[in-house]
């Protein structure tokens, strides 16, 4: 066993199985905030040790108190610290001394308070990493574990008695949300294994807390409700593992504000905005990001059904039967606007549907309800479809018959639970106890149209991990930026193709070329990053004496706007005209590490925002996806007839700039070509500028 499982295990027990607990602060009012984890651990039938601590009282709520930590007959496993804010460190720090293993810290008035607030977490951090406890918070509301009785919370949500128990994980930065999804859970009789209000992350994180429980045989997959993505290399970590073991997670991430674009030193910068970056991290890593809380909630069994390794095949496509045409309508239509493809069944289905005595018609959705709502009729449509190669899954929708006869429609559905092929379904009535039946028999199961389509975009969207990057996050820190000649050497070494180019000194005599005019003259500076907002570009020069006419243009406009830069260099190029131009970018985010992205180039790249991105590096294979992503990219894929570009040079050289996540000596923080000219087929792709950020 390595340290590092070793770790993972003991962090598991201190943190869900502690065997003693010690409650510091703790109120004598069971209502309080401070008095809540007591009364709960009791209510709940905690079988372990459980030391209340508060010096200004012998008993509370009628158990024995001690004055403080060390007044305790043993060390316990798990200090949960209930105090105000200003007595936080110390608690830690004794706690620390003592040999504690985890302490969960309630209070708030950290780095979200200001700057004094920031320094009193980095000391918290400081004490973690100098001693090796472990801290949850602050901001946390604790941890909650059904199946030993462990509530360690101060959620008033958690007096909800009989919590049911189950297979799924929660970790959410928001304490109040555990509390929400333990509610609406056991209304739909759905449990948890267990639920961590994470908080502020000062020491362990989303990705870490959720990494140590990957070997518990009772935990089939999480659930992660998001504020950031701070510690994304953890998060990166934890989802790899998971997918390996097949065990599918489900998140529901806030932010989608492109603030942080306003700051960006490149157009990929700029393209890329926050909430891109954490839907392509996201999804790369195989996780299913869902957009209505709802569908946080209902997704997983979906999940566990379609495996990642099942979605290997694209376009994904849904076959819908239904006994009620409206309520089918509102799911085709929520699908729709997600670009799921609702596939009508094919002539052969249909044959084999008449066939069996049901009158199919073609159409994109299979209505039963002419033919009256039937187990019969319901089961032998589910057979058919679910035997039908054109869909990749079936989603039956069942009208009014679900809520009081649901041995009609729903008795079938569950029936046929077990076939090869995933079957979800939708119930367009208030029906608790259909979905509490289709609950129990593993049946992916949905109360409204857009839960439905949400859950079912987001598992279709995930993608298993590839190749894990070599960059390391501190290369993310721009230093300077590369002259366009020393970024067309980075380029050569990673077999980007880029137009010829010759370089010569401004105040020098026109060189000769070794290509054909007409040509574009270019200061070369890598302290000039955008050239055109000094007037450094002159296009159409046709020959020897406008070239030089152009050198002494150049000067010119240096002189006037850029008085400050020293700059003899300038770059000569032939001019080149593709079938279209796109920009192709790489950079470091400091939380989802490398990413690569493609998108419709020339000025209005950052106003279409016609863009796709993925975690790098990418194979040949997902650089192919990508293209099919970047909607301009239509119209030179052979649209009506226009001419194909060559789009495979192309993808070649996505995945070729991408192999920079693998490649740290190089030290590229930023990398970004645009335009990339996008040739006829056979003639490949060129590069004719480049922008290069090392660190």
């Amino acid at each position: 066993m390595t340290t590092a499982t070793i770790h993972g295990a003991v962090l598991a027990q201190a943190l869900l199985n502690p065997a003693s607990i010690a409650l510091v602060g703790i109120s004598d009012d069971a209502s309080k905030t401070a008095g809540r984890p007591l009364k709960f651990l009791r209510a709940a039938g905690f079988k372990g040790t459980i030391y209340p601590i508060n010096p200004n009282r012998a008993t509370v709520q009628g158990e024995k108190a001690y004055a403080d930590l060390a007044s305790l007959p043993q060390v316990p496993d798990h200090v949960f610290v209930l105090t105000p804010t200003e007595s936080v460190l110390g608690i830690v720090e004794e706690s620390a001394r003592l040999g504690v293993k985890v302490v969960t810290v309630l209070a708030s008035g950290f780095s979200e308070s200001g700057p004094e607030g920031a320094q009193r977490e980095e000391a918290l951090r400081e004490i973690s990493r100098r001693t090796g406890i472990r801290v949850l918070g602050p901001s946390s509301l604790g941890v909650v574990k059904p199946g030993n009785g462990l509530v360690l919370t101060a959620n008033a949500a958690f007096a909800e008695p009989d919590l049911p128990s189950g297979r799924v994980f929660v970790a959410s930065h928001s304490g109040s949300m555990i509390g929400s999804l333990v509610s609406r859970g056991k209304a739909r009789g759905i449990g948890f294994a267990g639920l961590v209000s994470v908080g502020g992350e000062a020491d362990l994180s989303v990705g870490e807390i959720c990494a140590a429980t990957l070997d518990d045989p009772s935990i089939e997959g999480y659930l992660l409700f998001l504020e950031s993505l701070h510690h994304g290399d953890k998060l990166r970590a934890f989802a790899v593992e998971a997918a390996k073991r097949g065990k599918p997670v489900i998140a529901y991430k806030l932010g989608r504000s492109d603030a942080a674009a306003e700051m960006a030193a490149t157009h990929t910068g700029a393209l890329a905005g926050e909430d891109d970056v954490a839907d392509a991290f996201l999804k790369d890593l195989g996780i299913a990001r869902v957009g209505i809380l709802e569908a946080l909630l209902e997704t997983f069994p979906l999940a566990k059904r379609l495996q990642l390794g099942d979605m290997a095949r694209a376009p994904r496509r849904v076959g819908v039967v239904t006994t009620t045409g409206g309520g089918a309508a509102m799911a085709v239509d929520q699908l729709g606007i997600r670009d799921v493809i609702v596939e009508p069944p094919s002539q052969e289905t249909l044959a084999r549907l008449n066939a069996a005595g049901i009158a199919a018609s073609p159409g994109r959705v299979l209505d039963l309800t002419l033919a009256g709502t039937k187990y019969e009729v319901m089961k032998k449509a589910l057979d058919v479809l679910l035997d039908a190669p054109e869909f990749d899954l079936v989603l039956a929708v069942v009208g009014s018959s679900a809520r009081f006869q649901p041995q009609l429609a729903v008795r079938p559905i569950i029936d046929s639970a077990h076939s090869a092929k995933p079957l979800a379904a939708m119930l367009v009535p208030d029906a608790p106890e259909a979905l509490a039946q289709l609950t129990q028999a593993g049946v992916p199961c949905f109360r409204t149209p857009e839960a439905c389509a949400d859950a079912i975009a987001s598992v279709f969207a995930r993608r298993v991990p590839g190749v894990q990057p070599l960059a390391g996050r501190d290369a993310g820190t721009p230093g300077h930026a590369l002259s366009e000649a020393q970024a067309y050497a980075v380029l050569d070494k990673l077999g980007v193709p880029h137009a010829p180019a010759v370089t010569s000194g401004l105040s020098q005599k026109a060189p000769a070329l070794p290509f054909d005019f007409p040509v574009v003259a270019k200061v070369c500076s890598a302290q000039i990053p955008h050239k055109t907002e000094v007037g450094g570009v002159v296009l159409g020069i046709q020959n020897a004496s406008e070239l030089q006419a152009a050198l002494s243009t150049l000067k010119t406009n240096l002189a006037e706007r850029a008085p400050g830069v020293a700059c003899d260099e300038v770059l000569i190029q032939p001019m080149r005209k593709g079938l279209t131009e796109v920009l192709i970018g790489y950079r470091i985010d400091p939380e989802a590490g490398p990413l690569v992205m493609l998108a419709a180039g020339g000025i209005w790249a950052e106003v279409a925002r016609d863009r796709s991105i993925r975690l790098a590096p990418v194979s040949l294979e997902t650089a192919r996806e990508m293209i099919s992503e970047v909607k301009a990219l239509k119209t030179v894929a052979g649209l009506r007839g226009k001419p194909r570009g060559d789009l495979d040079a192309l993808a070649r050289a996505v995945c070729a700039l991408s192999q920079l996540a693998v490649k740290p000596e190089l030290r590229i923080a930023e990398a970004e070509v645009n335009p990339l000219m996008v040739m006829a087929e056979g003639q490949g792709v060129l590069a004719v500028d480049a922008l290069i950020l090392q660190s």
